[in-house]
């Protein structure tokens, strides 16, 4: 984690070691009584506002959830205080665990669809559906809105889709007499060009390394790419011990052993420096970086292209992204479901300008809508070519991130783990988790595996 900002990738892997303390949380907030109706603002808690940083970058993020609570607040509505929880779902920090159980938590929060089950299955989330228009929820693309629906119910509103491509540093391809024409679209051809220019200081390939939600993120592309999935979302049933599965482990197993990807994160698991000072040739990452080199090294030439297919395969990424979600328990669920969908999900122009300041100028992402899609094509946000690459050519290459319980994610977590960094057998390890999900799914209930 650098000084700059708290990125997905850290939100993410905390989020994954407080699993079994949230749960436990939960089982406490189930016994307890609403807490509708309850005097005060409405409480938004987020890793965003106010900004603790005079970052650019950060304060134009920190400025956009302000001036959302303040026009919501000078429309005669219920006021929304923005609470700035640092790595709020950080084991260490109890805050949320603790408001939770005691049915004090927050009106509105966000979430990554790999938390999604995790809250939805402890009957925290308010169904957002009877505030929306169905040209809203149509106006969302299927990816970005079936991670956060169950049983045609809406839950959560994307503000973003977040692809994942490999980000390339162009002195370091300079330097080793590669050109654009050598980009790799094959796994082969990834491993050997990350042998190549790997040297000195330098890694060739950066994959995740931290056993985390965000690891598994990146991880299940690969596994896709094969024609496989860890559990298959029309069956439910789990499917992690295909060919696809065990190749995907391999490919993990094989860029360390082969020196062609290192064991640690080069630069504290900070592109930005990790480029600048010659420490990384490739790496696996998302849309977030694109704004992140701007802010802090525009002058940096690096590109990016898509994640190279295994032999018959096809490229595919996964989409990530953050959702705003409404507390069920919370102080006025309805005011806070209404403020969610007019500022997220409203087809009025209001929201739809406000999407296209987060998405074109604010953050730099990839928008979850149509309309807000169409709005920045015609406002020139996406002039920076990487953005139009992400949006026009990586893009249509995705799926939404799995959400699975902690369980699931954890039997998948280990074996990436002892894979790529114990040395053990790919298909023992595939066949390992296999069992437990197997086992765990035999007495799960709660949302569907998708």
């Amino acid at each position: 984690m650098t000084s700059r900002q708290i990125s997905r990738r850290d939100l993410l892997r905390l989020g994954a070691a407080g699993a079994g303390t949230l749960a436990a949380a939960w089982a406490t907030a189930g016994c307890a009584p609403t807490a509708g109706g309850r005097p005060g603002p409405l409480q938004f808690w987020q890793q965003y506002a106010p900004a603790p940083q005079q970052d650019p970058n950060l304060v134009a993020q920190s400025d956009w959830f302000l001036d959302a609570t303040r026009r919501w607040a000078e429309a005669g509505e219920r006021p929304v205080d923005m609470v700035y929880i640092p790595a709020y779902t950080d084991p260490t920090n109890t805050r949320l665990t603790t408001a939770f159980a005691s049915g004090d938590g927050p009106d509105v929060f966000l979430i990554s669809p790999g938390d999604f089950l995790r809250y939805y299955n402890g009957g925290v989330l308010t169904d957002l559906t009877p505030y929306l228009t169905q040209e809203a929820i149509d106006d969302f693309y299927p990816d970005a809105l079936a991670t956060r629906t169950v049983d045609g119910k809406v839950y959560g509103l994307p503000m973003e889709q977040e692809p994942l491509a490999i980000f390339y540093d162009v002195p370091a391809f300079e330097e080793a007499g590669l050109a654009e024409g050598d980009l790799p679209t094959t796994w082969e051809e990834m491993l050997e060009l990350g042998r190549r220019l790997t040297g000195g200081q330098r890694t060739g390939l950066v994959l995740d390394t931290t056993p985390s939600y965000y690891q598994n993120f990146t991880f299940y592309p690969w596994v896709w790419q094969g024609g496989g999935d860890v559990v298959d979302p029309r069956t439910q049933r789990p499917v992690f011990d295909s060919e696809a599965g065990v190749q995907a482990l391999s490919l993990f197993g094989d860029a360390v052993r082969t020196g062609a990807a290192a064991r640690t994160l080069p630069a504290g698991g900070d592109l930005v420096g990790a480029f600048t000072n010659g420490y990384a040739a490739m790496w696996q990452t998302g849309v977030w970086q694109v704004e992140a080199m701007r802010q802090n090294a525009p002058d940096h030439p690096y590109g990016i292209f898509r994640l190279p297919a295994p032999a018959g395969g096809e490229s595919v990424t996964a989409l990530g992204g953050w959702a705003w979600v409404v507390n069920s328990r919370g102080r006025d669920p309805e005011s806070a479901a209404r403020f969610t969908v007019e500022v997220m999900g409203s087809m009025s122009k209001e929201s739809v300008d406000t999407a296209v300041q987060w998405n074109g100028v604010a953050k730099g992402n990839v928008p979850a809508r149509r309309s807000v899609t169409e709005a920045i094509g015609n406002s020139g946000a996406f002039e920076n070519p990487v953005l139009q690459q992400f949006r026009d050519e990586i893009l249509p290459t995705g799926r939404g991130e799995p959400r699975y319980p902690p369980v699931i994610y954890k039997a998948v977590s280990n074996a990436i783990q002892n894979a790529m960094l114990g040395g053990a057998d790919p298909l023992a390890e595939a066949q390992t988790a296999q069992a437990a999900i197997e086992s765990y799914l035999e007495t799960y209930e709660g949302g569907t595996l998708v």
